[in-house]
């Protein structure tokens, strides 16, 4: 007791100083007028973003119930910068059509050729304009989980309704590291786990994704590697999304997945919703698997890229190191909207053969 009076004497002594040297000062100038001490400063102490805290507050299981998302495409100008008004006329597209998720800046949305204020701004317009009406799932990954955590942290305050995060790539990482990333990523709000072992270069095993499972703010996985893995997941509960379209059917109906994170959707919205929603339709699924298989002739988006141009939808600009397929693949996919029909693809102008001096490469933008 002794030592707290003497501390609380001394701290009285200090504060009247202070406020005597403070209120000299301020008569000393030409007018008096008492200024009351600052507010104490509190440290810039890393908190995460909870899920309450957010701009447009979702329920874990309202993105666990989502059965067809479209991982978007990303329009440009010829200078490179996003055609916003291409990208929200594809956005309308989708929500009319029945879409109800969208991956903002994933590898679709060419998220790895953005940088972080490209990636964050294109989130929070997402959100502001179209959230109200479709599910808006920020890809905020990274093989670094520092980067992943403030850019999770962004775009949750930017309103994103859930984050998808990949396993670290390249520099990867052990199986307990693993896990120590996602658990740190987690935290902030609801999340799907994106698994692409042919882009990151190390699968996600199964072991993994059961050691976060109990997590509250996992929604569930994007699953690449097949509907075997899906049905192992399916199985224990947990909610998988097929990450393969020429797969989706048959992982929708036979191997229970929720629906799929979608390329193909981008050109005929309407058409995945009928494979997702109105059960077994071995027909519908064999028509569009030649469009299916041709997306991804090359890595995506090279396919969707070109595809989008030749409708119309978009501009013909590609950011590096993406180029558009060759002469033969756009004969070939004139072809395949012409079998398919041209009403089920978006937009509304003729498809159409664009020559290679049609397109814009931009390496600078």
């Amino acid at each position: 007791m002794a030592t707290l009076t003497s501390y609380s004497s001394c701290l009285m002594d200090s504060t009247f100083g202070l406020l005597h040297s403070a209120s000299t000062y301020a008569c000393n100038r030409t007018y008096c007028r008492w200024k009351p001490p600052e507010a104490a400063m509190i440290p810039n102490i890393h908190l995460p973003m909870r899920s309450y805290e957010v701009k447009n507050r979702t329920n874990v299981d309202d993105i666990k119930s989502l059965r067809l998302i479209t991982a978007i495409k990303t329009p440009y100008l010829p200078d490179g910068r996003f055609d916003l008004e291409a990208y929200d006329d594809l956005v309308n597209m989708q929500i009319n059509s029945g879409a109800e998720g969208l991956i903002v800046g994933g590898t679709t949305g060419e998220g790895q050729l953005m940088t972080w204020d490209e990636h964050v701004m294109l989130i929070g317009h997402t959100v502001n304009c179209f959230g109200s009406n479709i599910k808006v799932v920020g890809n905020t990954g990274s093989n670094s989980t520092q980067e992943a955590i403030h850019a999770t942290e962004q775009g949750f305050a930017v309103g994103m309704h859930a984050a998808l995060h990949i396993n670290p790539y390249y520099g990867k990482t052990s199986m307990d590291g693993m896990i120590a990333h996602f658990e740190n990523v987690l935290c902030m709000g609801p999340t799907i786990i994106y698994n692409v072992p042919s882009r990151t270069g190390q699968d996600i095993p199964p072991h993994v994704m059961h050691s976060i499972a109990e997590n509250a703010n996992l929604a569930g996985v994007k699953e690449c590697v097949g509907n075997e893995r899906i049905k192992q997941y399916t199985d224990r509960g947990i909610v998988v999304w097929s990450g393969n379209d020429d797969e989706c059917h048959d992982s929708r109906w036979s191997y229970d997945a929720t629906g799929v994170i979608s390329v193909t959707s981008n050109l005929v919205p309407g058409l995945m919703r009928r494979l997702m929603f109105e059960g077994i339709n071995p027909s519908l699924n064999m028509k569009l698997l030649p469009l299916m298989k041709w997306l991804f002739k090359e890595p995506n988006p090279i396919g969707l890229n070109t595809a989008l141009a030749q409708l119309g939808v978009t501009r013909p600009v590609f950011r590096l190191p993406y180029i558009p397929l060759p002469i033969d693949k756009r004969i070939e996919f004139v072809r395949i909207v012409n079998e398919i029909g041209r009403e089920n693809f978006v937009g509304d102008k003729d498809v159409q053969v664009l020559e290679d001096d049609d397109f814009i490469l931009i390496g600078r933008y």
